[in-house]
């Protein structure tokens, strides 16, 4: 995956993938990369803020005092800084992912500030660990049906992506929080996978607005990360290039017979 691609006003236009970010893009300047100033009036209108109050603020990494060695997750909680290059894929989805689920975000922030507090210094611990990876790559996972989360427990994964991908794709969605698992997917490459809360909905949810699906879902996710998320086998591994629609990988049948990409599982192995 190169780590260095150019600017592209239409990313959003390459996969289904980045549909949870088109509230957070509507009013920024697609033609060349979004401004820090710009990002920052959006997160100010929204009145983003920490845990602990702090109003949140992109700053660029070279603004630190020299010999400051506050922790990042410590510096965010406590000054609302988040660090932010300008020009830069990975830190251009973690504005938009703060945009879009910003009460989710603040949350997974305070419980590391919590979980260092409590660890001896140099520890991590597993929750921790399964923050930093719903951070980076989670996703969610969510169905009316509850046959096709079993599917999704199960690694049944040519069941659910291409036996029943007419089920799916009416009574299932996936959406990405992972700000790293966003800059993945802009060159999807096999190996990719995403890490999964799966979450059980009624029907209504997929026929309202997607603004108002992304605020309920921001809503139901904020006690999971605050309280809930215990270690990374809390989340469930899933294969992105399996989603139909998704990547054009998907549109294969033998695609799915890739035993190395999708993996059955301890259990079913």
């Amino acid at each position: 995956m190169s780590l260095h691609l150019s600017w592209d006003p239409c990313f959003d236009q390459r996969s289904p993938a980045f549909a949870p970010l088109e509230g957070a893009l509507a009013a920024l300047q697609r033609s060349h990369w979004p401004e820090r100033h710009a990002l920052q009036e959006r997160i100010d209108r929204q009145g983003i803020v920490t845990a602990s109050g702090a109003s949140l603020r992109l700053v660029a990494p070279a603004s630190r005092p020299a010999g400051d060695r506050k922790p990042y997750e410590l510096r965010v909680f406590e000054d609302g800084e988040v660090g932010h290059r300008d020009e830069n894929w990975h830190d251009l989805f973690n504005a938009l992912v703060w945009l879009t689920f910003p009460a989710a975000k603040a949350a997974l922030n305070a419980r590391h500030v919590r979980e260092m507090a409590a660890q001896r210094p140099g520890r991590r611990g597993p929750v921790r660990d399964a923050l930093t990876l719903f951070d980076e790559d989670g996703m969610l996972v969510l169905s009316t049906q509850e046959s096709i989360l079993q599917l999704v427990r199960g690694f049944r994964w040519k069941e659910l992506f291409w036996q029943r991908r007419t089920e799916v794709q009416a009574h299932a969605r996936f959406v990405v929080f992972g700000h790293a698992l966003y800059h993945k997917a802009l060159t999807p490459f096999v190996g990719m996978v995403g890490r999964a809360l799966l979450m059980p909905v009624d029907s209504g949810l997929f026929s309202r607005p997607l603004e108002e699906q992304i605020a309920c879902l921001d809503a139901r996710l904020t006690p999971i990360l605050s309280a809930g998320l215990r270690s990374p086998a809390d989340l469930q591994p899933l294969p992105l290039l399996g989603i139909p629609g998704w990547f054009e990988h998907g549109e294969r049948e033998a695609f799915y017979d890739d035993r190395e990409y999708f993996r059955p599982g301890r259990r079913a192995a």
